[in-house]
């Protein structure tokens, strides 16, 4: 018999109370999950070993005994779990301590015989640092009597009553993981302003899991599979993606093996997640779990990855790990410089924000010799489909992954989906394996407006998926045609070149009695001489439009008078006695066989992006769009870059159409029989 959804809740709602009843003259509201995340785990773990307790001691002494120091694998063996206490006590023993100094003291033994991977649990979790508090505020006794209450049952041991009758049915793994899940989401929504960075609406999460999986249902095997978030959070996204694979494996007739890996850089939700999979019986998947950042720290160098999914963080510094991997100019990770079709590309983004560096790393993790590949969804907001220019690192990114053809589609989601921001957001589909109908393709979907609301908000989220809309967006990725919701367009639609448009430098010398003496009163006093020989050139009451002409002239007479000036010198004395003219003579750089080279102005210099779906290229673009402005201007082809990005508003805007006249006209004349009807009603109120 186990625990139906209406006695899960109940237990939930008890724990919840604790805080409550225990926590509320000693702690405010927002401090409560310190204390009651990690009491949950521990009163589970503990009920999970009382049943062979005697036996996990008896053996520790035996162990012992014998000199044999490396004891978890036994240990855990006749504890039957993936974790083991060896101290003496149980929470049950603890709880007839009367002083509470001994029961400080017992407590603290008690927490220090968990096995190793459970002091890890405790050390993220900072628990030992509320024992102070919960002593001297004579609590930490009834906060154990409170877990250990007859009225709820955290054991998977059904409890009885006098005549043998099931009282309280046991609490499966499954059972214990849904009320820790619910216990961290009510936590998440009491500090709505931080839970985004770790917690993503289950809703959300169940359309990346379709997303990756449905696509490929049909060509699921019997087998392995490696799932992985860089950015796990409290593990959720983990743990919806299990169920589904699960769930479709056994809807398909196959046996598969599931191995969950993640990463997460928060001490306390690192602890949540390690706990939630220790608690739902899952060991050795908590022992895939890691700490520490996945940009400056992977922990899965090696591992490639059948299923990958993340909500990173987005909008956040990421500089701390920037220069923990040598900075920007010496960074020397393999994962974010590659060589594309022959060119070295940088993939590192502005410190600012290292969101995309995420989806990096998942792209570097892709298998690449299975029938199935990998298949990646992750969720940006709309800095990733555009910011960055042509050759800047998130540019760089999106043309890697496109000019590769891994993208499938980008999902516009609708605003306040989430719990901590209203911005918008993307979940973007990518896969080295493409079906033939998508390859060359890219699928945008608009999914903003298929929601329905929450009848209260939670944090900034105000409304979620049902079922049926999750479905509904599955659908239209799945079926990959054009509707008023879903657009497909070849890659290269999002691709363009960035041009850099030149004209020419042109300069008018005018070499002034003033301007030389000016020149003379600052100047090195070598440079007085040629700058009286430049006066003998170019001198005069009229500019001289022609700096090339003054130039060989002013180059022939230093010669001729044994005068040698460096390039610097030089440039001194140009820089005071020429100016920039549009009437002037354009600067020469050199003459070629294929014709002259003008020096281009800097403060002239433009940028065009070209998109590389344009007819006839750069140059029919040039000749249509700049030459008709300014017939001097030329393109530097040696600073071309290709660029990517995505718009969606540009192919999913809708035109207004104008209002009529006669609909103007008609709001006109009401609003001016309205104003003239409060006016006379003042008007009367005055004369009465």
């Amino acid at each position: 018999m186990e625990q139906t959804q209406t006695q899960l809740n109940w237990i939930a709602n008890f724990i919840w109370g604790i805080a409550d009843d225990v926590l509320r003259d000693v702690y405010v509201r927002g401090k409560y999950r310190d204390v009651i995340l990690p009491m949950t785990v521990i009163r589970r773990l503990d009920a999970l070993l009382e049943a062979t307790k005697q036996a996990v001691l008896k053996m520790n002494d035996q162990l012992d005994q014998a000199g044999i120091a490396n004891k978890h694998a036994a240990l855990c063996q006749v504890s039957g779990q993936a974790f083991y206490n060896v101290s003496p006590f149980t929470l049950r023993d603890l709880k007839a301590r009367g002083k509470q100094q001994q029961l400080k003291a017992d407590f603290e033994a008690y927490l220090d015989g968990f096995s190793p991977n459970v002091q890890e649990i405790l050390d993220k979790f900072k628990f030992r640092n509320q024992i102070p508090t919960l002593v001297e505020a004579d609590i930490l006794g009834s906060l154990i009597e409170k877990y250990l209450d007859p009225s709820i049952n955290l054991s998977p041991n059904r409890v009885l009553d006098q005549d043998g009758q099931v009282r309280l049915p046991g609490l499966d793994n499954h059972g214990m993981g849904t009320i820790f899940e619910e216990l961290i989401r009510r936590f998440n929504e009491e500090n709505n302003e931080e839970a985004g960075e770790h917690f993503t609406p289950r809703d959300v999460v169940k359309l990346m899991a379709k997303l990756i999986f449905l696509p490929v249902a049909e060509q699921i095997e019997s087998g392995t599979y490696l799932v992985y978030d860089g950015a796990c959070g409290t593990g959720g996204m983990l743990t919806v993606a299990e169920e589904t694979l699960a769930r479709l494996a056994v809807d398909h007739g196959k046996e598969v093996s599931i191995h969950l890996f993640g990463q997460e850089i928060n001490p306390e939700t690192y602890a949540i997640t390690k706990a939630d999979l220790l608690l739902k019986g899952e060991g050795e998947e908590a022992e895939n779990m890691k700490y520490g950042s996945t940009l400056s720290a992977d922990a899965f160098p090696a591992r490639e990855f059948d299923f990958m999914l993340s909500n990173p963080p987005y909008g956040k510094s990421w500089k701390t790990d920037l220069e923990r991997m040598g900075g920007k100019d010496s960074l020397a990770d393999p994962r974010f410089t590659v060589t594309h079709k022959g060119q070295e590309l940088s993939l590192v983004t502005r410190s600012s924000d290292g969101q995309l560096l995420f989806l990096v790393n998942k792209l570097s993790k892709m298998k690449h010799k299975t029938p199935l590949g990998s298949r990646i969804a992750e969720v940006h907001n709309g800095s990733s489909l555009f910011t960055g220019e042509a050759g800047q690192g998130e540019s760089n990114i999106r043309r890697w992954i496109i000019e590769n053809d891994w993208l499938e589609a980008v999902i516009a989601l609708p605003l306040n989906m989430f719990y901590n921001t209203s911005i918008a957001t993307y979940i973007w589909v990518l896969t080295n394996r493409k079906p033939a109908h998508r390859k060359g393709k890219i699928q945008l979907i608009d999914a903003t407006g298929i929601f329905q609301p929450l009848r209260k908000n939670l944090g900034k989220k105000n409304c979620e998926f049902s079922k049926q809309q999750i479905q509904q967006i599955v659908e239209l990725f799945l079926t990959f045609e054009q509707t008023e919701r879903s657009k497909v367009f070849p890659n290269e639609t999002f691709g363009y070149c960035k041009i850099t448009v030149e004209r020419p430098l042109r300069l008018v010398t005018h070499v002034t009695p003033e301007k030389l003496a000016a020149f003379k009163k600052t100047a090195d006093k070598k440079l007085h001489g040629p700058a009286e020989l430049l006066m003998a050139i170019a001198g005069g009451p009229t500019p001289h439009m022609d700096f090339n002409e003054v130039q060989q002239r002013f180059t022939s007479a230093l010669s001729e008078n044994g005068v040698k000036l460096q390039t610097p010198d030089l440039k001194a004395i140009y820089a005071a006695f020429t100016a920039k003219d549009e009437a002037a003579q354009p600067v020469i750089k050199k003459r070629t066989k294929h014709g002259i080279e003008y020096e281009p102005d800097p403060d002239l210099r433009d940028t065009e992006q070209v998109p590389l779906l344009e007819e006839g290229g750069i140059k029919t673009f040039f000749e249509r769009e700049v030459l008709p402005h300014v017939p001097d201007a030329w393109v530097d082809h040696s600073k071309i870059q290709m660029g990517y990005e995505i718009s969606f508003t540009r192919h999913f805007y809708k035109t207004k159409p104008l209002r009529s006249l006669v609909e103007i006209r008609a709001d006109l004349e009401a609003l001016q029989a309205e104003a003239e009807g409060l006016l006379d009603q003042i008007v009367g109120t005055i004369a009465t």
